[in-house]
């Protein structure tokens, strides 16, 4: 199980960090996380230089991906080389975007006809996308997820935790991550956000990678 989490030029160490920490919460031998870069590395929007674990070219053969966010996201976009290397399909894979990374689903036309979330500076860009915009933290269609705001990624993580290993994992996940003395809290309330977005069939265990039926 490989997760890329695309890491841009000025990410956001929130986004991109809080969720590699999350998923990280699963220990198996398979279990791979990285911070997935168009270059060896790349420096975040506060100066923070980090190496890339893999490159872009293998978003496309991971079984999921999470695209950060960051104050270049926007240069992403106009940048037809740097997209022409980004070949995701929520076919065979769990797609995720955090804040304005849901300019680069639009972009991709991978939320076109649904709505999707996404943070407050980012949300007329990708309306003029031709997307609708939603006031809330999380929400998801089959494969497809987006969060807005940065404390919204740990719902990423437990979602895609939730489709590949059951909703008991992803509540252990967050619940390691969670404050002190507001644990039990703090997790009902996160797996409320993501509970209506999981299949039934995933209600105790984990599931195939597949778009759940309408």
């Amino acid at each position: 199980m490989h997760i890329a989490i695309l890491t841009f030029d000025g990410f956001n160490e929130l986004d991109s960090l809080i969720a590699l920490g999350v998923l990280n919460r699963i220990k198996k031998p398979d279990w791979r996380v990285t911070l997935c870069c168009p270059q060896p590395e790349v420096t975040s929007m506060n100066g923070v230089t980090v190496r890339a674990q893999s490159m872009l070219e293998e978003a496309r053969t991971a079984d999921a991906v999470i695209v950060g966010s960051g104050i270049k996201t926007r240069e992403v976009v106009e940048d037809a080389g740097l997209m022409a290397r980004l070949a995701l399909d929520p076919s065979r894979q769990l797609i995720a975007a955090q804040c304005s990374g849901t300019l680069i689903l639009a972009k991709l036309g991978l939320v076109g006809g649904i709505p999707a979330c996404t943070d407050l500076t980012t949300k007329p860009w990708v309306q003029a996308a031709g997307v609708e915009v939603l006031n809330q933290p999380f929400y998801a269609h089959g494969n497809v997820a987006t969060a807005g705001g940065c404390f919204a990624s740990p719902y990423i993580a437990a979602w895609i935790i939730a489709r590949t290993e059951g909703v008991e994992a992803a509540a252990a996940a967050l619940h390691y991550v969670a404050p002190v003395g507001e644990k039990e809290a703090y997790v009902e309330n996160a797996m409320k956000r993501i509970s209506p977005y999981l299949p039934e069939q995933n209600a105790l265990r984990g599931m195939p990678l597949h778009a759940p039926a309408a």
